[in-house]
């Protein structure tokens, strides 16, 4: 069985991948993961978040995968022991002296090695598993032959994640330094600036002003700037490689964007494991990921080198998240808008059942006092609508806002 691993930057996220068909999330408490500038977890959240997800029947992942410094281990240990008398299923971890010191004070805590300790060949898999890794997230440098190798070499019980999705890190297995260089804040402790997306221009010391000859636009160039992975259409290939998690990136991204890609991988994953030898994915999944905010896409690693999106850094999207069902129903909805949208506007769901992909015509709208609305244009503002598809309470709205380049 492949398991469906989403980010979940705080508790919005985590109920949206839970809704949307995740079948685990990973998190951060407020002090050792890498997504310092999320919301993340306080340590009153974190045990009613593992007991929400365990009641949906998913399980939950916690990052500690900072490198640590010798003052950071008590913490992190007693910090361990708090997250494992909470529940979670397992901790992300990239340090080798984290591991020992886990293994040695909370030894009955599953540990999940992070991409960040750059785990590339067999021999180095093996040593993880002999120490007492529950799980390889491989680095994302590898590709699909070397998987299997991996794979292959490791005992039965030790499982392997691999991204499928989002963002790409330029440094090797995201380990950069050019954050901290920068600004003061490093990527390696949880506080990335994401300095690599900014706009930069190459010039000659003593010739001011002559740029060396690369793409660029008038506002600059991005040879740092990564494409976004994107593996959809190859969930076959990475299962039939031995990749048995298959882990979408993004803690910092929206709730809309969460939705949409947990939604798509959910549906591929859930046909390619109907029909494994002859799975083809649909079109109208193939095009989910563009309705929401992406850079270009590439498969990264796994079929080759990775590219650099050398013609911007700026992301686009095709569609905007209008609204979210409060209250379900078949003739009438409350929903609580989320971006503008007026009377005679097509909204499209996005949803986990059958009304997916559907499109519903704004033809009546009041307030929950009775009063007609005609342009929904007060944040967060709860309208009725009504509708002839069925729509459950945690749906979503959504409006295209651009056409394809």
């Amino acid at each position: 069985m492949i398991e469906l691993l989403a980010p979940a930057g705080n508790r919005e996220k985590l109920e949206t991948a839970v809704y949307f068909g995740a079948d685990a999330v990973y998190l951060a408490g407020k002090d050792f993961g890498l997504r310092a500038y999320c919301d993340n977890f306080s340590d009153t959240e974190v045990p009613d978040a593992v007991k929400y997800c365990h009641e949906h029947g998913k399980k939950v992942y916690l990052t500690l995968n900072i490198y640590a410094y010798d003052d950071d281990l008590p913490k992190i240990v007693d910090y361990a022991r708090f997250v494992h008398t909470a529940g979670v299923d397992g901790v992300i971890v990239s340090d080798l002296g984290v591991v020992v010191c886990l293994k040695e004070k909370v030894p009955d805590l599953a540990i999940h090695l992070s991409t960040q300790a750059n785990t590339t060949n067999s021999a180095a898999a093996r040593f993880w598993a002999s120490v007492g890794v529950k799980r390889i997230v491989l680095a994302r440098e590898v590709n699909i032959e070397n998987i299997r190798r991996i794979r292959d070499a490791l005992p039965k019980e030790v499982e392997i994640e691999a991204f499928v999705h989002g963002a790409m890190c330029v440094a090797y297995s995201g380990r950069c330094l050019l954050s901290g260089v920068t600004t003061g804040r490093s990527g390696n402790r949880g506080e990335c600036t994401q300095s690599c997306r900014w706009e930069y221009a190459l010039c000659e010391k003593t010739r001011e002003g002559e740029y060396f000859p690369i793409a660029q636009d008038a506002r600059g160039t991005y040879i740092l700037n990564s494409k976004d992975l994107n593996m959809l259409p190859y969930i076959d290939t990475l299962a039939q490689a031995g990749v048995t998690s298959f882990k979408i990136e993004g803690r910092a991204k929206t709730a809309y964007y969460l939705a949409t890609v947990v939604n798509a991988y959910r549906r591929a994953i859930d046909l390619f494991e109907k029909v494994p030898t002859s799975f083809t994915l649909p079109p109208s999944l193939a095009v989910e990921p563009y309705k929401t905010s992406h850079r270009q896409f590439h498969t990264g690693f796994y079929f080759g080198a990775a590219q650099q999106c050398l013609e911007t850094a700026k992301p686009e999207q095709r569609y905007e998240m209008s609204a979210v069902v409060k209250q379900g129903g078949a003739s009438a909805v409350q929903i609580e808008q989320r971006n503008r949208f007026r009377i005679g506007d097509e909204l499209e769901v996005l949803s986990p059942g059958e009304s997916f992909g559907k499109v519903l015509r704004v033809t009546d709208m009041r307030t929950p006092e009775g009063e007609n609305v005609t342009d929904a244009k007060i944040v967060q503002q709860l309208v009725s609508v009504k509708t002839n598809i069925p729509l459950a309470t945690g749906d979503i709205l959504r409006k295209k806002v651009c056409e394809k380049k």
